[in-house]
């Protein structure tokens, strides 16, 4: 809204309108704004809540070896960071970016999802909440029309690079002239950086082109919905979800912001992609609106997010990857959402298997994998045998638990952002 009046200011020549067409001043603003957003509204909303007592079902001090009690928590703090998010990208982004609408849209269905998800567990006292299979068929309904429209739509375009030797026998990276419907994206430590989805469907002859958008729209639900659920996983400790997505939106905001530069796209060999600098604005929005809810979610915490933000943080982080064609880089730079998920998985599948031969053996103390680092012994199940029962030795505070899994995170976007320069 204010970049389409600020532009138009500038034709008159009004002192700083011409600051608007920068991304980096558009970009750190909507940072500042969405952390101002987020710290204040956040306060007005808490009490809100507490007012009338709409709170997260209340934990047993007894579960935790530290006895943290955690009673009157107002929850649905998903919708903190939302407002924080949609405002400032409303107010400083260019609306009729595809990729930003696509965005929004996805904010705007999981929040509605996770928003439905939280109503049922508190107004009609049911702790399962939504049932699984309509939580999956909105999940896999936001990835197939994200996925349909970077298909269909004209304006999600790319210009591949390509490698050029010179007579000198030196490569040069250059992208071709020409924008267009690309099946390629970035994959990790091979040369030319590319996979290409309809090589790989080549098994289809001269339908492999069709059979690789098939696959495209099937790799961006199982993406949406694998991130999703990861960092809904996650949400199990105060600070944990928050903090793991600002870091991850710092290094998808630098892929973003390197795909949409020419110059660097060259330096770093991976697609150009013309008018992606808009999610740059909208990843420094959700930075900022994660930091601002920290505030608040940090322990010990005043306000917890529910599946009003771990679904719809999951889903924006997802799609961008999609947007930006680096999807393919998700497990590295999302290490923490896939092993939280991954020991889920290893959980209930051996606990399954072992049953059905009689046996109540399981791998972990706990899972999500968090929870198993601060459980006790005397507290688990003694009808049961645990695979790991002496990992750790120890049991740890959750605020240390969570900083730490925020250093592994650091590490994992690091090294996800050197594999571009690793081939």
């Amino acid at each position: 809204m204010l970049y389409y009046i600020f532009r138009f200011l500038e034709q008159f020549n009004i002192p700083g309108s011409h600051l608007w067409s920068y991304i980096s001043f558009r970009s750190l603003l909507a940072l500042i704004l969405a952390l101002i957003i987020s710290a204040w509204f956040g306060e007005y909303f808490i009490k809100w809540m507490k007012r009338r007592k709409i709170f997260e079902t209340e934990r047993d001090p007894s579960i935790d070896p530290f006895g943290v009690e955690k009673k009157g928590v107002p929850t649905m703090g998903g919708i903190i960071i939302i407002v924080a998010i949609l405002v400032p990208v409303i107010l400083l982004g260019r609306m009729r970016n595809i990729y930003l609408i696509l965005m929004i849209v996805t904010t705007l269905w999981l929040g509605f999802l996770g928003f439905l998800d939280d109503y049922i567990k508190i107004f009609r006292r049911n702790k399962d909440g939504l049932k699984g299979k309509y939580k999956i068929v909105g999940q896999v309904s936001i990835g197939f029309i994200v996925g349909l429209a970077l298909w269909l739509s004209p304006d999600a375009v790319v210009r591949e690079n390509v490698n050029v030797e010179q007579p000198n026998h030196e490569i040069v990276v250059k992208h071709k002239t020409e924008a267009v419907k690309s099946l390629h994206t970035t994959i990790p430590f091979i040369k030319n950086h590319n996979l290409n989805y309809s090589n790989v469907m080549s098994f289809f002859g001269k339908y492999k082109v069709a059979a690789g958008w098939v696959l495209f729209v099937l790799m961006t639900i199982f993406v949406v919905t694998a991130v999703s659920n990861g960092a809904n996983l996650n949400d199990g400790m105060d600070g944990m979800c928050a903090g793991n997505s600002a870091i991850i939106g710092v290094a998808l905001g630098i892929f973003a912001y390197v795909s949409s530069h020419i110059g660097y796209a060259s330096y770093f060999d991976i697609m150009y992609i013309p008018h992606s600098e808009e999610l740059v604005v909208f990843l420094c929005a959700f930075v900022g609106a994660m930091i601002g809810f920290l505030w608040y979610n940090a322990f010990p915490a005043q306000i917890f997010m529910g599946d009003t933000g771990s679904l719809t943080i999951g889903g924006i982080i997802g799609v961008c990857a999609v947007i930006i064609h680096k999807e393919l880089l998700l497990p590295i730079l999302c290490g923490i959402f896939f092993v939280e998920s991954l020991s889920v998985i290893i959980q209930t599948q051996w606990f399954k298997f072992q049953k059905r031969k009689g046996r109540r053996v399981r791998v972990f103390r706990a899972t999500p994998i968090h929870d198993n680092f601060r459980k006790l012994d005397s507290q688990l199940d003694q009808t049961s045998t645990y695979v790991l029962k002496g990992w750790p030795r120890r049991p740890f505070h959750e605020s240390k638990i969570t900083i730490r899994f925020w250093i592994i995170t650091i590490i994992l976007a690091a090294f996800t952002l050197i594999t571009l320069k690793i081939r």
